[in-house]
């Protein structure tokens, strides 16, 4: 028997797992190159098929880096929000969803970087950027909300509020993946708190 095929024949992926293998790969090389520097032939390597198998499942790589953006979006959306009902006091909601923000760069830091890049925003269709919109209005609102109960201040707009809170969160991520510090779980929380302190009333 040959051991060389018996492997190759090991390490494919089963036709009913391909997409997803596909998805995982693109995740990982585009977060690793951003998808304009990343050709379908890496992809496919990545991926363990060959490149005509790709274009069996995505038309074009537009096609694929949009599935690839909504999955997450949705999937990061569920995960942050999960069980955080009206009956959950707005700081200790806030709390919970920056530590489940941090958990999932640490967890997940292939998909977060993907997320984070500004170049593949070209590549965005009319449904990943209206889902996008979606879910960032959802936030607003949700800010909003928390200004009209008086939780929040109100000498700035929600979607202000919201743009410091995620900058100051995207940069002491970025700070930390660059090798600038090193981030203890009190670093973290004390950033939280200072960004809870911004936006209160």
């Amino acid at each position: 028997m040959d051991t060389k095929l018996t492997a190759e024949k090991v390490r494919k992926p089963r036709t009913k797992d391909k997409r997803e293998v596909i998805l995982r790969a693109a995740l990982e090389v585009f977060a690793e190159g951003g998808v304009n520097g990343v050709p379908m032939p890496v992809l496919a390597e990545r991926a363990g098929v060959g490149t005509g198998t790709i274009y069996r499942y995505f038309v074009s790589k537009e096609a694929l880096v949009n599935e690839l953006f909504r999955d997450l979006k949705k999937t990061v959306t569920r995960r942050f929000f999960a069980d955080i009902g009206p009956e959950v006091a707005p700081q200790e909601a806030f709390n919970l969803v920056w530590q489940r923000m941090i958990d999932f760069t640490r967890e997940d830091p292939a998909a977060y970087r993907f997320l984070e890049l500004q170049d593949h925003r070209p590549y965005l269709d009319e449904q990943s950027r209206t889902l996008d919109r979606k879910q960032l209005r959802n936030v607003v609102a949700h800010y909003r909300g928390y200004q009209e109960r008086g939780v929040f201040r109100q000498d700035i707009r929600p979607e202000v509020l919201l743009s410091l809170v995620w900058g100051a969160f995207v940069n002491l991520v970025r700070a930390e993946r660059d090798g600038y510090i090193e981030l203890s779980q009190q670093d973290i929380d004390s950033a939280r708190d200072a960004c809870w302190k911004l936006c209160a009333s």
